[in-house]
């Protein structure tokens, strides 16, 4: 498997989920800063021009809930999901919120050119961030509390999605001394040797 990913964005959960299995896989590195996601060799590879991007041997999966759950389908000893429909349910709860509520606030950040045209209102969206994103993870916080993991007892792909971005907090506006649970999980998945992997590899 291949795997395009860049740092500081999402992808790297799906390489810190590669990194929990030990499955072999190729991590390639897209520079941003020089616009390599927009290029013709990418495109061919993921047309929305965005990461991550897994080219398995049955072909490529794109979007981060999709790379994920095949990751941790593929390789069911890893055991990156639970068995338990509930539980997996709840699993997927958390990675859709982070995907197309979560991740969409941090982005009026820095991509308001997605959804307006003014600079006035990309300076309205980014206005918005800090209290956006502390509103989110106040509902993070308070499902923290139910165990070390997000759906509690059980470390899932949830969780490796969740930590990054987590790790855009700081740079959002919110201190993660408010969030003491949020804190202990970022903490927590720190302490990981997938998560050190995955570090080391995007350097």
């Amino acid at each position: 498997m291949k795997l395009f990913y860049a740092p500081g964005t999402v992808a790297a959960a799906s390489l810190i989920a590669l990194c929990e299995t030990n499955v072999a896989f190729e991590p390639v590195r897209l520079n941003f800063a020089d616009k390599q996601q927009t290029k013709a060799e990418y495109l061919a590879i993921n047309p929305k021009g965005r990461v991550p991007a897994l080219i398995t041997h049955d072909g490529v999966i794109t979007e981060t809930a999709a790379v994920l759950t095949y990751i941790a389908e593929s390789n069911p000893t890893a055991n990156l999901t639970p068995t338990d429909p509930f539980k997996r349910a709840k699993m997927n709860e958390v990675i859709s919120y982070l995907a197309s509520t979560v991740h969409v606030n941090h982005a009026h950040k820095i991509r308001g050119h997605r959804w307006a045209d003014q600079q006035s209102s990309w300076d309205d969206m980014t206005a918005r961030v800090a209290a956006n994103m502390m509103d989110c993870f106040g509902l993070i916080e308070d499902t923290l509390k139910t165990g070390p993991w997000i759906i509690g007892d059980q470390y899932t792909i949830a969780d490796a999605h969740l930590y990054i971005v987590e790790s855009w907090l700081e740079g959002d506006g919110v201190s993660l001394s408010k969030l003491p649970n949020v804190a202990a999980h970022f903490n927590r998945m720190n302490r990981r040797s997938a998560v050190k992997r995955a570090l080391e590899i995007m350097g």
